[in-house]
């Protein structure tokens, strides 16, 4: 007789269990987490956390259990959360308050009818998402903490992996803990699980089991546990090829070989042999319920069997009893399971083709005919498979407003999009669906926009305006929808022209809110294109109307767009952005909100207050991930800003990790931020990792300017200097072609230009080259500098500290390329920096400090080499700390440590044998150039590479460069290049006004 999971022997795993006792044991102690436990399927994942809950629940701790199941692409939103309130609910207890408190959680509740649409979408589901954290704060208490296990997670709906995130990143002291269980084997490279797996493996709070197969030692003791008497050699031989380690795989091969010794020839051998062995009847309910999936409601399967036994009530009770006697099947809470997952799959496999569509037709027939024993997504997933396209897109719609009304976005675009593919091939489509296609096109691309995916909501509006032509006045707010996608996706011509085509055919409809909206966006269209004046009479419009119709939300956005205007006059800017987020919280529009949170973080990193800057970047992230809109266009803003902001105040640790996955579009723009302290830490990959970026160029300027502009920072600090100042060229190429010729971001990539060329002038030098080709396009690069700064448009008007601090770098730079020691103009970089930017403060101040040195005012230049050294050393900027030191050695300037060029290593000679060395000459050529043969310059080589322990050329001089026995060329200077001051909207925009 076989076991049922339950009461399988438990054997080894005592690592694992370790671990998550001791996750038990913080949770009891108020330090919550969550465990991931992964394998292939059959490997014991189930059992392990059986064993744990056991072993919690002896303790004192609640332990509920759910699950995720497959139905396709889509699944059912929340419903391992679901099914754990239903669980956790009891009369006056902390689920009924809290729904009490936060209505929107009572939507996953099976008594919560799913409210229609509102505009209040974001705000409702952050309410859902805190009312899950509260509730699950709640049902644990000190010493008797609550275990949520979350079964199948590579199932899971988008929704749940979002809660998943949540619900982690809000970790505060509950006695709470997560336990999610996923199958390795399943997550292929696109599977959505993957990047939330990955995030969330860097959180502090999270630890993840991954679950390998028994080896030869843990196969004998589950044999013997099993069987009662350990195997012989040769029979745990065979069991161990055969299962190759897996559980299930063993256990079955072993129950099914019980009494004979002979194995199966496989596991498919045995599943089948396990269901060919039962009753016809007993046959026939599993192959029934496996066209469900691994679990079914009872009430459902009774239904769908009764069809095909229709005069015998009583054999469903007779065949159901058998399955779980046979330990085929087995029962909890209303539901009816497999006892493993391969094995409903290895029934529905053995199904002909034409006995699935049967099935399903079944399910299909019955759902229609009940609707209250399943989903409308369910029906749709059953109807799909027997190839009934009016019921499935009849079902798919409903299954969409279902998922609306529980405020899971990415379900409701997938159910959409199905009734769109389905839509050519259902007579009278517009009768099923109870609306034209334009009318679900539009729906869907809202989905897509409250999901975070631009791109698609991009496509989709442009399909309704298409769908909608000769009817103008259908296409003015679509073409405002599709506006507002178009900004966020950096098309900002475009979107002024959808906008302008909107407002001008938008009807005037007597209390409609579509004039006010038209209005402004209209207004946020043309201020990201520079049209001041008519954002502003657009803006002031759309104040107006909104109020006259009471639209909070249309009233919010224009006066977010009237601040950004205004932004010279700094207590005014202020003054609209809180009055537009009270508006905004008054409309429960939290986009707009986190609009003004990322207008404010800007104004003061603008005004060059990075400390104020980065309180509310903090202020704004949070509001952005409790809301579920981190990854919404402005809370992408944020983390930029984030990065921009630890990085500029010289914390260039990486940020800690957040638990939340970034979509492709997000994770590229993160990837680019990332690079400013990667490059200031010398990450030996920060080039490679910038060049990698390069085909994001086309997709997002921001993107090109803020990667293009680190790696050239990162290729002049590896010398390597033709490289960088072609980058440097070539990216000033595109972004006048994808924004402006006068992009502000252009001072800081002219700046970075000009410090490459000025390494390289002094290497030619060194040669004796020529470095006239260096110094013509030095003379451009400045140019273009000083061009960018007199007529770009900075926020609010004039150059910020930032830009004015790039120009005056560009100044210092150019004259260094000239060969000239300017003290001076590195002092007044190194000023203009002091304002917080305390990295590229460190970086100009050891440019001043190497002037100084050249002019020969050695006392000024160590009291600025020694600040300067402890600024890095402080921020950990590994190559500014080696760079100041070589130059300590170099001009034998006394540091803490570090020891000044010694003048009795190398001879006179030497040295100058040395430096014509790094100069890339050959032995003839140094003979040349010193007038003697290249034989004494090849005794002068050997010496050298003696003195300094080197095998060969190019290490020489790599040595002698670190002892501070030559110049150094390497290490420009970078910075954000976040336009340099530019543009109000996200670092390095342009023009960046949002």
């Amino acid at each position: 007789m076989g076991r049922s999971a339950s009461t399988t022997p438990f054997v080894a795993r005592d690592d694992e269990v370790r671990v998550m006792l001791a996750a038990l044991d913080r949770a009891a102690a108020g330090d919550p987490g969550l465990v991931l436990v992964g394998g292939d399927a059959g490997v014991g994942k189930s059992r392990l956390i059986d064993r744990v809950a056991e072993l919690g629940e002896e303790s004192g701790a609640t332990v509920v259990t759910t699950h995720c199941v497959d139905l396709g692409e889509v699944g059912l939103p929340y419903l391992p959360f679901a099914e754990a309130l239903a669980r956790l609910r009891r009369p006056g207890g902390p689920v009924d308050r809290v729904v009490e408190e936060r209505p929107a959680l009572g939507r996953l509740l099976p008594s919560g009818a799913a409210a229609g649409p509102t505009t209040e979408d974001h705000a409702n589901r952050l309410q859902l998402f805190d009312g899950l954290a509260e509730v699950l704060g709640a049902c644990g208490q000190p010493g008797a903490p609550l275990v949520l296990v979350v079964e199948d997670l590579h199932w899971a709906d988008s929704s749940s992996r979002d809660v998943l995130r949540f619900l982690v990143a809000r970790m505060r002291a509950e006695h709470l803990l997560l336990v999610g269980s996923y199958r390795t084997d399943d997550l292929h490279r696109r599977h959505p699980l993957r990047a939330v797996l990955a995030e969330l493996a860097r959180h502090p709070r999270v630890e993840r089991l991954e679950l390998a197969p028994f080896d030869r030692d843990e196969l004998r003791a589950f044999r013997t546990a099993l069987t009662g008497t350990p195997p012989a050699e040769h029979e745990l031989r065979r069991l161990a090829e055969r299962s190759e380690g897996n559980a299930y795989y063993a256990q079955e091969l072993i129950e099914a070989g019980a009494g004979t010794g002979d194995l199966p020839g496989s596991l498919a051998d045995v599943l089948r042999a396990r269901v060919e062995d039962l009753d016809p009847t007993v046959q026939a309910l599993a192959r029934a319920a496996s066209v469900a999936g691994r679990r079914v409601s009872e009430p459902l399967l009774r239904a769908v069997t009764a069809r095909a036994a229709p005069t015998d009530p009583q054999w469903f009770d007779v065949a159901l009893r058998e399955a779980v006697a046979r330990n085929v099947l087995g029962g909890e809470e209303g539901q009816i399971a497999f006892r493993h997952a391969l094995l409903a799959e290895a029934v529905y496999g053995d199904l002909l083709p034409g006995e699935q569509v049967a099935l399903h037709g079944a399910y299909c027939d019955v759902l229609s005919a009940r609707p209250e024993l399943g989903s409308p997504a369910q029906l749709a997933h059953h109807a799909l498979h027997c190839n009934d396209p009016t019921t499935a897109l009849r079902a798919s719609r409903d299954a969409a407003r279902q998922a609306r009304g529980v405020l899971a976005p990415a379900e409701e675009l997938r159910h959409l999009e199905t009734v769109l593919r389905l839509w050519d091939a259902v007579p009278g489509a517009e009768d099923v669906a109870g609306e034209d296609r334009i009318a679900v096109t539009v729906a869907a691309a809202s989905a897509a926009g409250r999901a975070g995916l631009s791109e698609r909501g991009t496509a989709l509006c442009r399909q309704a305006v298409q769908a909608a032509d000769g009817d103008p006045g259908r296409q003015a707010p679509i073409r405002a929808q599709l506006a507002r996608f178009l900004l966020a996706v950096d098309h900002d011509e475009e979107a002024f022209d959808e906008a302008t085509r909107a407002l001008a055919d938008v009807p005037e409809t007597p209390g409609d809110a579509s004039r006010a909206w038209a209005l402004a966006v209209h207004a946020f269209c043309a201020l990201a294109v520079d049209r001041d004046e008519e954002s502003r009479r657009s803006a002031l419009a759309a104040v107006q109307e909104a109020r006259r119709v009471d639209a909070p939300g249309a009233e919010a956005d224009a006066l977010a767009t009237l601040a950004v205007l205004v932004v010279d006059d700094p207590e005014q800017a202020a003054a609209l952005l809180a009055q537009a987020q009270e508006r905004a919280r008054a409309a429960g529009d939290l986009e707009t909100e986190l609009r003004c949170h990322f207008n404010l973080t800007a104004n003061q990193y603008y005004a060059g207050l990075l400390d104020e800057a980065a309180d509310l970047v903090r202020t704004g992230l949070d509001r952005a991930r409790s809301s579920g809109l981190l990854w919404n266009v402005h809370g992408v803003q944020l983390l930029l800003f984030d990065e921009l902001v630890r990085y500029a105040r010289g914390n260039l640790s990486p940020a800690p990790a957040s638990g939340d996955a970034p979509p492709p579009a997000a994770a590229a723009a993160l990837a680019a931020v990332q690079l400013y302290a990667a490059v200031a830490r010398g990450d030996a990959d920060a080039a490679a990792r910038g060049l990698a970026l390069r085909p994001e160029w086309e997709r997002d300027g921001q993107v090109a300017l803020i990667s293009g502009g680190c790696t050239i920072d990162a290729l002049t600090w590896a010398g390597r200097l033709d490289e960088a100042v072609g980058l440097a060229t070539t990216l000033i190429e595109h972004m006048g072609r994808v924004w402006d010729d006068v992009f502000l971001g252009g001072i800081w990539i002219a700046a970075l230009g000009l410090a490459a060329l000025a390494d390289g002038a002094a290497a030619d030098r060194l040669a004796g080259t020529d470095p006239g080709p260096r110094l013509r396009l030095g003379a451009d690069l400045l140019a273009r500098a000083v061009t960018t700064a007199e007529r770009g448009r900075p926020r609010g008007g004039r150059l910020g500290p930032e830009g004015r601090a790039w120009l005056a770098r560009a100044h210092a730079e150019h004259a260094r390329l000239a060969g000239a020691a300017d003290p001076t103009s590195w002092e007044v970089a190194t000023g203009e920096f002091a304002y917080g930017y305390r990295y590229e403060e460190a970086r100009s101040r050891r440019r001043w400090a190497e002037a100084l040195l050249e002019a020969g005012d050695r006392t000024a230049a160590g009291a600025q080499l020694r600040q300067a050294w402890s600024q890095a050393r402080a921020m950990g900027a590994t190559p500014l700390v080696d760079a100041l030191e070589t130059l300590a050695r170099r001009g034998r300037l006394d540091l803490p440590g570090v020891r000044a060029a010694s003048t009795e290593l190398l001879t006179s000679r030497e040295t100058e044998v040395l430096e014509l060395v790094a100069a890339g000459l050959s032995n003839r050529q140094i003979g040349d150039r010193l007038f003697i043969s290249a034989k004494t310059v090849s005794v002068h080589v050997s010496n050298l590479l003696a003195k300094l322990g080197a095998s060969g050329r190019a290490e020489a001089v790599t040595l002698a460069h670190r002892r501070g026995l030559l110049g150094t060329s390497g290490g420009s200077t970078s910075g954000s290049g976040a336009g340099a001051g530019s543009g109000d909207a996200p670092p390095g925009r342009q023009p960046a006004r949002r």
